[in-house]
């Protein structure tokens, strides 16, 4: 019963106050959206205390108590704002774009000039996808490559599945290139699609942070990160590779005042050398990236996605079924 009413909660959330308070002033709309995160933070312990206990038990003893529970507050607003952040991206999407500084475009240009398109990296950290979707509407020809979580979750129902498709992937899909590169294990046609993009002179982004699914574990590095040894998989390496398209990584953080934010794209990373040595450059952008704004990483929400990075301990129980504190 519980999780049935918070995720009625979640859907109304999403699906009627969210596309309201996305037409208020963004300073107002922004605040609401973190009172609604500070009201889940307070009532909804089991996920409470599951990210305070993440977060001690990934970065450290050092992080005391109160710090933990100031940053589980922080991730659960940092979620409803980033709902509000696809809210806003209705018609050319200008009610999001007066509100992201972006910056780094000479880099992304000038990878373009060349022909060989361009591949954007990042973490799960901040509001990426809606950002994705602001450089395409932005002139980037974009494409991502990534999992939908909420089809890969077995608690949820078909129903859930095209209810979400509906209230939430549909706002931002609209503002693609190309339909959403489902990296499904064992599939040729994730690489055959990323390269038809990139041989058009497209932008394709990857999330090179996202723990493997059981059939990739086999592909899967193990790289410093957070302290600690993740297993990652990199294919964002051998995409470049194969197609001959730079690797730029990104990142998007908010502000403090919660409505504003910045989108960076950096120059190129270095390829050279072996694929460990080449895609450790990209791990170590995405570490600075969580370590800058660790509230804003998706994934202190879900231990079992934590247990199969490598982050913790194989087996560590999940306190609830749904990944997200949305």
């Amino acid at each position: 019963m519980e999780r049935l009413l918070r995720g009625a909660e979640s859907v109304a959330y999403c699906l009627v106050v969210a596309p309201l308070v996305a037409r208020l002033p963004a300073r107002l709309g922004y605040r609401i959206a973190c009172w609604r995160g500070d009201w889940c933070f307070r009532y909804r312990a089991a996920k409470r205390s599951e990210i305070v206990r993440n977060l001690r038990r990934v970065l450290g003893d050092e992080l005391g108590p109160q710090e933990a529970e100031r940053l589980a507050r922080e991730c659960f607003r940092m979620t409803s704002c980033e709902v509000i952040d696809v809210m806003r991206l209705r018609g050319r999407a200008q009610a999001l774009a007066k509100l992201v500084e972006i910056r780094g475009r000479e880099h992304l240009d000038a990878t373009l000039a060349a022909g060989k398109g361009a591949i954007l990296c990042t973490a799960h950290c901040g509001s990426f996808t809606s950002a994705f979707s602001l450089l395409h509407t932005s002139g980037y020809p974009l494409t991502a490559i990534g999992r939908t979580w909420w089809k890969y979750e077995a608690a949820k129902s078909s129903i859930e599945q095209r209810l979400w498709d509906f209230v939430y992937a549909r706002r931002l899909l609209r503002h693609r290139q190309r339909p959403n590169i489902e990296p499904w294990p064992g599939r040729i046609q994730v690489a055959v699609q990323a390269a038809v993009a990139l041989h058009a002179n497209e932008v394709v982004t990857i999330s090179s942070d996202a723990p493997a699914l059981d059939a990739d574990q086999a592909r899967a590095v193990e790289m410093p990160f957070l302290g600690r040894q993740a297993r990652l998989l990199p294919g964002v390496v051998g995409l470049s590779r194969l197609t001959g398209a730079p690797v730029h990584m990104m990142c998007v953080y908010r502000s403090a005042d919660y409505h504003h934010q910045v989108l960076e794209i950096f120059p190129p990373v270095s390829l050279e050398g072996a694929t460990v040595t080449a895609f450790g450059r990209c791990v170590a952008a995405m570490d600075a990236a969580v370590k800058r704004s660790p509230a804003e990483w998706a994934y202190w929400a879900c231990t079992e996605d934590l247990a199969n990075l490598g982050l913790l301990p194989s087996g560590s129980p999940p306190e609830s079924a749904n990944s997200s504190p949305i």
